[in-house]
């Protein structure tokens, strides 16, 4: 399977397209096409291994020369890229500022730092995306588990990429944002208006029986949404997300499209039982449709995307790809609307163009940690274990980025983040119901596994899945279903010295 998908990689990275798909555009990258020689290399550095008796070539640094070395303390997400120029620093350090930054409600005294909500989520970023790494679930307060909302789509909601999709043969299963509430539930408010709703979470508990007479208890959660200050929501679509770890993201973002959309397979025709397929959105910034990439649906493709989302949505702060002074507010919240806000002549939006960039600089270098033990035979049998499990079918190791004349930290480098970036159907269990663009109500982008053996350290707890059910790797491992769930089934049943050996390998990463 592998070897036909990299033929078509090389096909669709090579000059033998001729009309390529709209979406394979990059825009956003300034890009030094790759020679034959050089997809002949690619070839064979991405290529699975057959031997597990040793780590391969460079393992040991995920992100290849962007690696950092792997901290002990709750920092080890928060270094710069371990290739970028001295003269590079201070806009990480100015943008590290900003993505700590707590915004402060119009009008204040520092008018760099008014314009929060009026309905928000948190003060910055760095509440939701705690020392660069997931958020935590709060009891009260800011949290780092939010909602996402929609109504089912109407023709009037129909949009420039539902053509564009519609033109591809696809149904578009989409959503609209509620009428009133909007795309996302903010249950924090500004003085004088009211918060949106409170989002409560409980947790229904179960036992799940694995091999040798082991069990693990799973935790379910069940959502219900109370004091809303807009009216009742009536028949909403909700979709529960935590914020994700923030590393690697402009290596992600340096995968070639070609490559990504090189793995798809949505009709299954090689019968593996896996047909993960792209996300295509709607470029606000570029205005045109693109691959998605970020995000638990993949519905932003660059970084500035999702930043920009982040500030409109989580913080309520305006710029230059959302520029409305109120937020997400809609106009059925006069209260919010009518709330004073931080837009003015000087700066424009609340956050400017320049600020935007600095964050948007600061996410696509935080660095990941170089492995650890990648020689230990227990993590190299578990890595065995992995791939004749499934797992490599959807968390592939290895992509070469492209070379870049502008980004000399993601420029041709070998990376191994464990994901294809492409949409798969996980099950009932996992399903939010709740379509986005391409993606259905049970479907998921491959979460990215680099760094996933420090999330303890970073985060102080372990929280895994776009709702932070999963306490454990491998309570994480048993939700999968869908395509995962033969996959899943090997795990459960297989000798608990091979489980242990699978569960030290992912705790390398």
């Amino acid at each position: 399977m592998r070897c036909r998908l990299f033929l078509i990689s090389f096909l669709v990275a090579g000059t033998a397209l001729a009309d390529p798909p709209a979406h394979l555009a990059e825009p956003h990258l300034d890009i030094v096409p790759r020679t034959d020689a050089e997809r002949e290399r690619i070839a064979g550095a991405t290529a699975l291994p057959e031997d597990f008796s040793a780590p391969e070539a460079f393992e040991q640094n995920p992100a290849g020369a962007a690696t950092v070395r792997a901290r002990s303390t709750p920092d080890a997400f928060s270094q710069a890229s371990g290739n970028m120029p001295f003269e590079r620093e201070l806009d990480f350090k100015v943008g590290n500022g900003l993505f700590k930054k707590l915004w402060a409600s119009a009008p204040a005294s520092t008018k760099a730092s008014d314009g929060l909500g009026p309905v928000y989520n948190a003060r910055s970023c760095q509440r939701c995306h705690l020392k660069d790494g997931r958020g935590r679930i709060a009891e009260e307060g800011e949290s780092g588990l939010f909602l996402r909302l929609s109504v089912p789509r109407d023709e009037a909601g129909a949009a420039e990429i539902d053509r564009y999709l519609a033109a591809l043969g696809d149904e578009i299963p989409g959503a609209n944002p509620h009428p009133v509430y909007g795309s996302q539930l903010q249950d924090l408010a500004v003085p004088g208006v009211p918060a949106e709703a409170k989002l409560e979470v409980r947790y229904e508990t179960f036992e799940e029986e694995l091999s040798g007479g082991e069990t693990v208890t799973m935790h379910r959660p069940v959502y219900e949404i109370t004091d809303p200050g807009y009216g009742p929501l009536g028949d909403v679509q909700t979709s529960p997300r935590l914020a994700p770890q923030m590393i690697g993201l402009g290596l992600l973002e340096a995968i070639p499209s070609a490559d990504i959309l090189a793995g798809a397979d949505p009709e299954d025709l090689d019968g593996d039982g896996i047909s993960g397929r792209a996300q295509i959105v709607w470029s606000a910034e570029f205005d045109r449709p693109m691959l998605g990439r970020f995000g638990w649906k993949a519905g932003n493709p660059t970084i500035r995307e999702q930043s920009a989302s982040a500030f409109a949505g989580d913080i309520g702060i305006s710029n230059s790809l959302h520029p409305e002074g109120y937020g997400e507010c809609t106009e059925r919240q006069p209260d919010c609307t009518g709330a004073p806000h931080g837009n003015d002549d000087a700066r424009g939006t609340e956050i400017d163009a320049e600020g935007l960039d600095l964050v948007t600089f600061y996410a696509r270098n935080l660095a990941v940690p170089a492995r650890r033990d990648v020689d230990d035979p227990t993590v190299l049998r578990g890595k065995e274990i992995f791939h004749e499990s499934g797992c490599a079918s959807c968390h592939t190791p290895k992509f070469v980025t492209h070379r870049l004349e502008d980004q000399p930290e993601q420029s041709f480098q070998l990376i191994w983040p464990m994901t294809d970036l492409l949409l798969h159907d996980m099950g009932e269990g996992l399903a939010d119901h709740r379509p986005e663009l391409r993606a259905s109500g049970t479907e998921w982008r491959t979460a990215p596994l680099w760094g996933l053996g420090m999330t303890e350290t970073v985060s102080g707890e372990e929280r895994y899945l776009h709702d932070g059910r999963a306490r454990s790797i491998l309570e994480a491992i048993l939700w999968h279903g869908g395509e995962a769930e033969a996959a899943k089934s090997r795990v459960a049943g297989m000798p608990k010295p091979d489980r242990d050996a699978l569960i030290r390998y992912l705790e390398s990463l």
